[in-house]
Formats: structure tokens, C-alpha cells, sequence
């Protein structure tokens, strides 16, 4: 994802803002905050990851973004390590929702598409034998231990089960996928409302 401009870094942070905390935002956030909840802790990773992405965008512009995209890369990264979370700054189209941080494994090569929803313990990445790396619609959901691995492409409104290991392509939209290897068991007519 590319960032173009402050006025949209501040659209996308507000509206991913609101995914975590409600519109209740100030409330929620001091809540959060004071208990130390994951949500505050995903926020923090999503809220930094995006202002990477604005100063990754800008590097070659100015040597000022450049150094300040190495200083938030390594804030990114810092928070990353004690979180369990390893992704690269321009993966995720806008709306990310990660549920649970531990071990979440995003290559930098990998695309995202808009609001998609980590549920923990995942992998996007190649196979280890080839660079190229899973492309992923919007709205796609994967569950807790679900891996997308290789030169996949994922249909839009996808749901990848828990557990499931995707090493084919899945065009197919409202799908859902579960299994080693993972094949469509299911398609749903309309969005899954326990989903939304």
C-alpha cells in the first residue's frame, strides 16, 4: 500500500482507529490502555506500521523522510519482536485487524487487499523454493494457525479456517477453505454475519 499524502496517513489511521477501539474512541482507548489489552498493543504495531509506509513512500524525496523512515522502521520492528509480529511496512492494504500478535509471519513480498483480519499464529509467505509470494482479495479472513504459503492468489471474502495450510490458488469468492492441504469446503451466498 502506498501513502501519499499526511491527509490520507490521518484518514487511515482514524478509520482503523475506530476498528479497534469503537467509536467510543477516547474512552476505549483509555481503557484499553490502563489494562494493557492486545487491542491497545495491535494498534500501536498497525498505527506504526502506516506511518512507515508514509515515510517509505517519501524516502527518496528528501534525506530527512529517509532517516525518519529508518527510525520508524526500527520502532516498527522493535514493537514487532515483542509482539510476534514480522511484516513489512507496505503489505497490508487499509483495514487490518490483528486479533492475537503472538506469531504472525507476513513477508514483505506478500499483498494484502483492504480489511483483512489475522486471527494469530499465521503465515503469508513463499514456499522456500521460489520468491514469489501470496496475493490476498479484500475482506479476507484468516484464522487462528491458518499459513498461506507460495504463489497463491485468494479470491475476495475468503475465509481460511483454522489451522488450514492454502498452498493453491482459490478464485472462488466466499469461500471457505480448511484442511492440509486446504480446499474449499464451503461457499457462502452472502457475508458470513458472524464474520462482521
Amino acid at each position: 500500500m502506498k501513502i501519499d499524502s499526511r491527509k490520507e496517513l490521518k484518514r487511515i489511521l482514524i478509520e482503523e482507529r475506530k476498528l479497534y477501539f469503537g467509536h467510543r474512541g477516547r474512552y476505549q482507548f483509555l481503557l484499553r490502555f490502563l489494562k494493557r489489552h492486545p487491542d491497545y498493543f495491535s494498534w500501536k504495531y498497525v498505527r506504526r506500521m502506516r506511518i512507515t509506509c508514509f515515510y517509505y513512500g517519501k524516502r527518496k524525496s528528501n534525506p530527512l523522510f529517509g532517516l525518519l523512515y529508518m527510525l520508524s522502521s526500527l520502532r516498527m520492528n522493535i514493537l514487532g519482536r515483542k509482539l510476534g509480529i514480522e511484516t513489512g511496512e507496505n503489505t497490508f492494504d487499509e483495514g487490518l485487524v490483528i486479533y492475537h500478535t503472538q506469531g504472525i509471519v507476513i513477508n514483505g513480498n506478500a499483498r494484502v487487499g483492504k480489511n483483512c483480519r489475522l486471527y494469530g499464529d499465521n503465515c503469508i509467505g513463499n514456499d522456500g523454493r521460489h520468491r514469489e509470494c501470496p496475493v490476498l482479495g479484500d475482506d479476507v479472513r484468516v484464522c487462528v494457525g491458518a499459513k498461506i504459503i507460495g504463489d497463491v492468489h485468494i479470491a475476495d471474502h475468503v475465509v481460511v479456517a483454522a489451522g488450514a495450510v492454502v498452498v493453491k490458488s482459490c478464485d472462488t469468492e466466499y469461500a471457505i477453505l480448511a484442511g492440509v492441504p486446504a480446499r474449499v469446503i464451503a461457499v457462502a451466498d452472502q457475508p458470513l454475519a458472524f464474520l462482521e
